[in-house]
């Protein structure tokens, strides 16, 4: 790259840390806050602070320590910034939902503990962190984290360990925090997100999200649509099923109708439709090429309006018709039943191609996770404190945002 374009990406960086950072008021701060993307962004193999120092050779390893660890900046008004600014640039982008681990030795980072992460694919040691993202089919940014706190980390909670406060107290875990299943922490973030004025054309989640009823009927009663990811355990009526009512006995108050047939498994409604109710759809073109043109992503999907009927739904539509979803399922030829189910509550005339390419969006989460964690230490993190692992996700989103935007801008020079 000529020295004009390493000016002009200099220039460019020194707008966004003065944009995104600019509620960071205190001498210096803003500056470090420059250092630090920039020592994310540079080759390395670490991303911890003594490497990202030494590799910058400006700011002392002390200085960017004290700035992550133990300066009491807000990382709330960081994170708005960022997604404002990326919501302007995706022009209406989707909100996707999902959690990644994060892989640790020893027990004394914050809320470090052995459960299950899809990262490893099984129980390890590790922290969870929950994230929202906005995205669009070219491009995408994590613009919101939440740290999860298993049982063992909260003192209130039978399943606590028996050092839990002395870890608490170590890590700096504020005692207003404790165990909160993780979609509970998606609709916190989903609430702040809405409290700053921007709002999800569709928000999209794994099973992890979208088997929790109450997760579905809060984004119902927030008004967001969504195309979420489900277990085929999950129940529903097909529409075909009406309330009735038991016969009046004369005495008290007439009955409500009732659902009085109970309703059964997503799995269970398909498989009574058959293969024969698939039908191909191709909802975009994958990065793969054949012949020099990219080759599309095409499977076969079933498409029902169902009824859904958890828990959760029931009460909220007490003495009423349940509320109609799609329910979205992929079954490959050659497959004895769907491999993979979605329900949303996208309107009834939504082309079953958008249904597709919405519910299949998630996808991107998937690429941001990798370029976080592989490109930008995202979990390279090695301080020990609640608020140092906020300040650091804060600082790995931002440096993606400006990584992210520096792609979409047809100005910005390729790399030699």
């Amino acid at each position: 790259m000529d020295t004009v374009a390493v000016q002009r990406l200099g220039d460019d960086l020194a707008e966004f840390v003065g944009d995104v950072f600019g509620s960071l008021m205190y001498s210096g701060w803003q500056d470090r806050a420059g250092h630090y993307l920039r020592g994310l962004m540079l080759d390395g193999r670490r991303k911890s602070i003594q490497p990202m120092a030494a590799r910058l050779h400006g700011p002392h390893e002390q200085a960017l320590n004290h700035f992550v660890t133990n300066s009491p900046w807000d990382v709330t008004p960081v994170r708005r910034r960022i997604a404002e600014r990326m919501s302007e640039v995706f022009d209406g982008p989707a909100w996707a939902i999902d959690d990644t681990g994060l892989l640790k030795y020893g027990k004394a980072s914050p809320c470090v503990a052995r459960q299950y992460t899809g990262t490893a694919g099984k129980v390890t040691n590790c922290q969870v962190a929950v994230s929202v993202n906005l995205v669009t089919e070219t491009a995408s940014c994590p613009v919101d984290w939440r740290l999860f706190v298993p049982e063992s980390w909260d003192p209130e909670s039978p399943k606590a360990a028996a050092d839990a406060v002395g870890r608490r107290r170590r890590a700096q875990i504020p005692d207003t925090v404790g165990y909160t299943p993780k979609w509970r922490l998606a609709l916190a973030m989903i609430d702040e997100l809405l409290g700053w004025g921007l709002r999800p054309r569709v928000l999209v989640a794994d099973a992890g999200y979208g088997d929790a009823g109450e997760f579905r009927q809060a984004l119902a009663d927030r008004d967001i649509d969504y195309a979420v990811q489900i277990a085929h355990t999950i129940t529903a009526y097909p529409l075909g099923v009406e309330r009735t009512t038991v016969p009046y006995r004369g005495d008290g108050p007439y009955p409500k109708k009732i659902y009085r047939e109970p309703a059964v498994s997503v799995r269970t409604l398909l498989l009574a439709a058959g293969p024969g109710a698939a039908r191909r759809v191709t909802w975009r073109d994958s990065s793969r090429r054949r012949a020099g043109r990219p080759i599309p992503m095409s499977s076969r999907f079933v498409f029902q309006r169902v009824r859904p009927a958890g828990p959760a739904i029931r009460s909220a539509h007490l003495g009423q018709d349940l509320p109609q979803a799609w329910l979205i399922a992929e079954w490959p030829a050659g497959e004895p039943e769907p491999v993979k189910y979605w329900l949303s509550n996208l309107p009834e005339r939504t082309p079953k191609r958008t249904l597709v390419r919405l519910a299949k969006l998630r996808w991107r989460i998937e690429h941001d996770y990798r370029e976080v964690k592989t490109g930008l230490g995202l979990d390279h993190y090695e301080g020990r404190t609640w608020q140092g692992w906020h300040h650091h996700t804060t600082l790995v989103s931002a440096a993606h945002a400006f990584l992210t935007l520096q792609r979409l801008d047809p100005k910005t020079p390729a790399p030699e």
